[in-house]
């Protein structure tokens, strides 16, 4: 049984970037007879908590990366990257400590200009802590909430998987 878990760094909770990391581990799971939920981690939640190397949260947070099989990591792009959010928890794993777990990076901007930070910024820090990244990295224009998330899922997902 594969476990997908989402991953979200975006600082507002509940973000459209949380809505499309949802979309994207839905159709992942549409077309992987047997794969289940995993955990949820919506860093806006608790983004105040993040260097505190004692908050049990974020502890848990680390562990249930730890525990799924596929996890969707997903930001917003912020200065052509990815956020510092998503940066400051992604630096509590060590270098190869994710192995054996597969990641989908997923980028989210309102402009195409930014889509290769996906491939350049995001998909290097995955695989340097040990995520396999088997596939190109996701970008999603910030257009396809207003035109059709799930159409737009759906294209994405289809040359990946």
């Amino acid at each position: 049984m594969t476990v997908v878990g989402v991953l979200v760094g975006n600082p507002k909770p509940a973000s459209r970037t949380l809505q499309a990391a949802l979309a994207i581990r839905a159709a992942l799971r549409r077309n992987s007879p047997g794969a289940t939920e995993g955990p949820v981690i919506d860093l806006g939640e608790f983004a105040g908590e993040l260097f505190d190397y004692r908050s049990v949260r974020v502890e848990r947070a680390v562990e249930d990366v730890r525990n799924v099989d596929v996890l969707v990591v997903a930001s917003p792009t912020y200065k052509a990257t990815y956020t510092g959010l998503l940066k400051a928890f992604l630096d509590r794993f060590g270098a190869g400590s994710l192995r054996g777990r597969t990641a989908v990076p997923l980028l989210v901007a309102a402009s195409d200009r930014h889509a290769l930070a996906v491939e350049v910024h995001l998909k290097p820090v995955l695989v340097e802590i040990g995520l396999s990244v088997p596939g190109p990295g996701l970008f999603l224009n910030e257009s396809v909430f207003a035109t059709g998330l799930d159409e737009a899922v759906a294209a994405l997902l289809k040359g990946v998987q």
